[in-house]
C-alpha cells in the first residue's frame, strides 16, 4: 500500500487546532519533510507528542506544533502511521498537507484509515461501522452503544453462534477427511442442540433491530391537529427554541416543519404538519397533503388536541372535525399520544376524546401540556420513553443498528432453521452440513470475513476524509 495523508480536524473554518493524519510504508520519511524536530522523525520516541516545526513544500516554518509517531502493527491502521497537531489555521493546514503529498502521500480518499485498519484485521466490520456510527452519534445513548460496538461487543455475541456452527462443520469433515481416525462424529442429537443455541442466540440479535434503529436514526414523528390546536407551539417548546411561526390566524403553518429533539432519551425527528382541515386556499390545501402523507410515514404520532375548544362546546363543527381526525389517526395503525394543549389557560380536565373500546387504536397515553409553562412536558417525554425503551444497558455494543447487518443475521438464522427442519424430516447429518456453512457465510459476511468487496467498499464510502 502507498502513504496516504488528509486533514482529520480543522480545515473547514477556523479552530484551535488541528490535525492531519498519515500512514502507510513511507510514513516517516514522509512526515520528516514536513516537520522539523530535534531528531529524525523516524527516531522520534513512539506514541509520545514531540514539539517541533511544521514545514511547507519549500522547507519553511509555517508553525509550531506537534508530532506523534505510531509505528505499525501496533497503530489504527496497523502500518506506521503518524499525526501533526498545529494550530487549525485552514490555510496552515492546506499547506502543511501539501507539503505532505509533495513528499510522496497522496490524498486519502474517504474512510481510508479505517479500511486500512480492517484490511489488516486491527478490526472488523462491525467495529468499523462503529466509528461512523459514534461520529454520527445525536445522543449519549448512541453514543455509548457505538463505542461499546467499537470495543467487539457485536463480535463478542456472534463468537458463541460462530462457535456452535463451526463445531458442526469441522467434526464433519475430520471425519470425512481422516476415517482411518479415531474421531467422534456429531450425532443429530447434538447438531440439534448446537442449531437451537445458534438460532436462539440470532433470534436475541434480531429483537434487538428496532431499538438499535432508533437508537441510531431516531423515531420519525408526525405533530397533527386542527389549524391552532398549539402544534408549533409544542414543537418550539421540545424544541428549546422559537423553530416554527406561532399566531393565532389558524392555518399560519403552510408546509412541513421538521426539527430533531431528544424527548425522553429518545431522539425524535419532529415533523410539524400543517392544520388538517378542508380549505379552498391552494397552498393550504397542499400543506394539508403533505401533512397526511407526514402521518402516513411516521413512526409516531402526536395528535394534538386545543384543550380551550374542548372547554367550549358551541364549537360544534370544530369538535365533529377533531372527532374525524381522531379516527384517522386511531385506524392509522401507528402508535400516538392524545397531548390537550393550553394546560395553562384551561387546567388539566378529564379527556372528551371519545375513545373506542380498549384496543391498540386507543392512544398509548393522553396528556394535559402547556408549551408556554412547560406543564406536563415531563409527562410527555416519559410516555416517549415507556413507548420506546433503551433496553438492558449491558446490551450496549451489542445491537443491530444498521440494515446490512441485520440482513445477514437474518440470512443466518434462517439457514439455520432450513438445517433444523432436514434434521427433524429425519434426513442424515450431512444434509445439514450445507445450512450450516450457508449460516458461516452470512455470519461472515457480517463480520467483514466473508464480506464482498463491493459491500466493503460501500461501507467506507460513508465515512469522512481523514478517518
Amino acid at each position: 500500500m502507498d502513504t496516504i495523508a488528509a486533514i482529520a480536524a480543522g480545515g473547514g473554518a477556523s479552530s484551535a487546532i488541528g490535525v492531519i493524519r498519515v500512514s502507510g510504508p513511507d510514513c516517516f520519511q514522509v512526515c520528516g519533510k514536513a516537520f522539523r524536530a530535534s531528531r529524525p522523525f523516524g527516531e522520534l520516541e513512539a506514541r509520545r507528542m514531540v514539539l517541533g516545526e511544521v514545514l511547507d513544500r519549500e522547507g519553511r516554518i509555517l508553525d509550531r506544533g506537534l508530532a506523534v509517531r505510531f509505528p505499525g502493527p501496533r497503530s489504527y491502521t496497523g502500518e506506521d502511521s503518524a499525526e501533526l497537531h498545529c494550530h487549525g489555521s485552514p490555510v496552515v493546514l492546506r499547506e502543511a498537507l501539501a507539503a505532505l503529498l509533495a513528499a510522496g502521500a497522496r490524498q486519502a480518499g474517504p474512510g481510508e484509515f479505517t479500511k486500512r485498519a480492517f484490511l489488516n484485521g486491527r478490526l472488523d466490520l462491525t467495529q468499523a461501522e462503529a466509528v461512523i456510527d459514534l461520529i454520527d452519534a445525536e445522543t449519549a445513548a448512541a453514543a455509548r452503544n457505538a463505542a461499546a460496538q467499537l470495543d467487539g461487543g457485536l463480535r463478542r455475541a456472534l463468537e458463541p453462534i460462530q462457535e456452535a456452527l463451526l463445531d458442526i462443520t469441522s467434526r464433519f469433515y475430520a471425519v470425512v477427511d481422516y476415517p482411518d481416525e479415531d474421531i467422534e462424529d456429531a450425532g443429530p442429537e447434538e447438531i440439534r442442540r448446537a442449531l437451537i443455541k445458534a438460532e436462539d442466540a440470532l433470534a436475541r440479535l434480531l429483537a434487538s433491530c428496532r431499538r438499535g434503529e432508533v437508537l441510531k436514526r431516531g423515531v420519525r414523528t408526525a405533530i397533527v391537529g386542527l389549524p391552532n390546536a398549539g402544534k408549533s407551539s409544542l414543537l418550539n417548546a421540545l424544541a428549546g427554541y422559537e423553530r416554527a411561526i406561532v399566531t393565532d390566524v389558524p392555518g399560519t403553518t403552510r408546509d412541513t416543519v421538521e426539527e430533531s429533539v431528544l424527548c425522553g432519551g429518545v431522539l425524535l425527528r419532529l415533523v410539524d404538519t400543517a392544520g388538517l382541515r378542508e380549505t379552498e386556499d391552494e397552498v393550504e390545501r397542499l400543506g394539508v397533503e403533505r401533512s397526511r402523507r407526514a402521518m402516513e410515514e411516521a413512526e409516531l404520532i402526536l395528535l394534538v388536541k386545543d384543550g380551550a375548544m374542548e372547554a367550549c362546546p358551541e364549537n360544534r363543527a370544530d369538535l365533529e372535525a377533531q372527532a374525524l381526525l381522531l379516527n384517522q389517526v386511531a385506524g392509522a395503525g401507528k402508535p400516538w399520544l392524545c397531548v390537550e394543549s393550553k394546560c395553562d389557560l384551561t387546567g388539566p380536565h378529564a379527556f372528551s376524546i371519545g375513545l373506542l373500546q380498549e384496543d391498540a387504536s386507543n392512544p398509548a397515553a393522553c396528556l394535559c401540556v402547556s408549551s408556554v409553562t412547560g406543564q406536563g412536558l415531563d409527562k410527555l417525554e416519559e410516555a416517549v420513553a415507556a413507548l420506546f425503551p433503551a433496553g438492558d444497558p449491558g446490551e450496549a455494543g451489542s445491537l443491530l443498528t444498521d440494515q446490512r447487518q441485520e440482513d445477514a443475521a437474518r440470512r443466518a438464522r434462517d439457514a439455520i432453521r432450513r438445517g433444523r427442519g432436514a434434521l427433524e424430516d429425519g434426513l442424515t447429518a450431512d444434509a445439514v452440513l450445507t445450512d450450516a456453512e450457508e449460516a458461516l457465510d452470512a455470519i461472515g459476511e457480517l463480520t467483514g470475513r466473508t464480506a464482498r468487496e463491493e459491500i466493503v467498499d460501500r461501507i467506507f464510502s460513508r465515512f469522512c476524509v481523514g478517518k
